[in-house]
């Protein structure tokens, strides 16, 4: 991994910083450079150990953003994020090979592309002449569709063959394999139970493949169905509850909306799996 990133050892905790106005939880809040910069230095402080940048809303039914005001969105903060930080990894959440590219070049080190490099034909050349790691995430359908009528024969096989031909087809354009890490794509063209059955189940991706695994769970709306209907701004126990079980599963990274709550939860479940460490206490 890119910098003092480390995977395997403990769960890592993926901050999120949207620069969009209408992501589904923190639209519009961090869409200028000063309060995006204060933002990812907040991150910075509570403990994330990537910072996420995005700038095109992937929200079920979103419209696509052209690649130019995506650009204009996250290229500045991504440059003086690095320049301020060095040493923080840095991801650009995007699907376009063009703002990848752009985003590489201001100092983001991984590309993480909610198609899988399959929304755009250059995005795995882009990756392997960078040298980047990516983020290979499951999708059915887009985002302005893929709720519309998700239907799977058994989601977790569809997934896994999903993987299976992104990575050989990565590695083909000159991925090297340990620069791939896989995203079952909770919320993306899943039903609740698509997505809980993935979270039961979530130990098969890193046995079938061996890579990293992320998920990114954070107050989305698998959690306000399961608990009453609840907007986002009341599913951060929810999401606590899903990094803690991700924890529990060796899960590599979680991708989260608050740090601190998040890091306190995966750290005291790394401690009950690893007690060993506190017999000198």
């Amino acid at each position: 991994m890119p910098g003092n990133l480390k995977t395997g050892n403990e769960t890592l905790i993926m901050g999120i910083l949207n620069v969009t106005p209408d992501s589904f939880y923190d639209g519009g809040k961090f869409s200028s450079l000063e309060r995006a910069l204060n933002r990812a230095r907040q991150l910075i402080e509570e403990g994330a150990d990537i910072i996420d940048v995005g700038g095109e809303s992937t929200r079920p039914g979103a419209e696509p953003v052209p690649e130019n005001i995506e650009m204009e969105r996250v290229v500045p903060v991504i440059r003086e994020i690095r320049r301020e930080f060095p040493d923080v990894p840095i991801s650009i959440d995007t699907y376009k090979s063009r703002v990848a590219e752009a985003a590489i070049k201001a100092g983001a080190d991984i590309v993480n592309d909610i198609s899988g490099l399959g929304f755009d034909d250059r995005m795995a050349d882009v990756v392997a002449e960078h040298g980047t790691h990516v983020v290979i995430m499951h999708i059915k359908g887009t985002p302005k569709d893929m709720q519309k009528t998700p239907v799977y024969s058994d989601v977790i096989a569809e997934i896994k063959e999903f993987f299976r031909e992104r990575i050989e087809m990565a590695v083909k354009k000159g991925i090297p394999e340990d620069r791939i890490i896989l995203d079952p794509g909770i919320g993306f063209g899943k039903k609740l139970h698509h997505n809980l059955r993935i979270l039961n189940e979530i130990e098969e991706f890193k046995k079938e493949f061996g890579l990293p695994i992320l998920v990114g769970a954070s107050r989305k709306s698998m959690i306000g169905m399961v608990l009453g209907n609840i907007p986002p701004e009341q599913r951060l126990e929810g999401t606590l509850a899903i990094s803690a079980y991700c924890a529990m599963k060796s899960v590599d990274i979680v991708r989260v909306h608050d740090v601190r709550p998040n890091l306190m939860a995966v750290r005291m479940v790394e401690a009950i799996k690893n007690w060993q460490r506190f017999t000198s206490e």
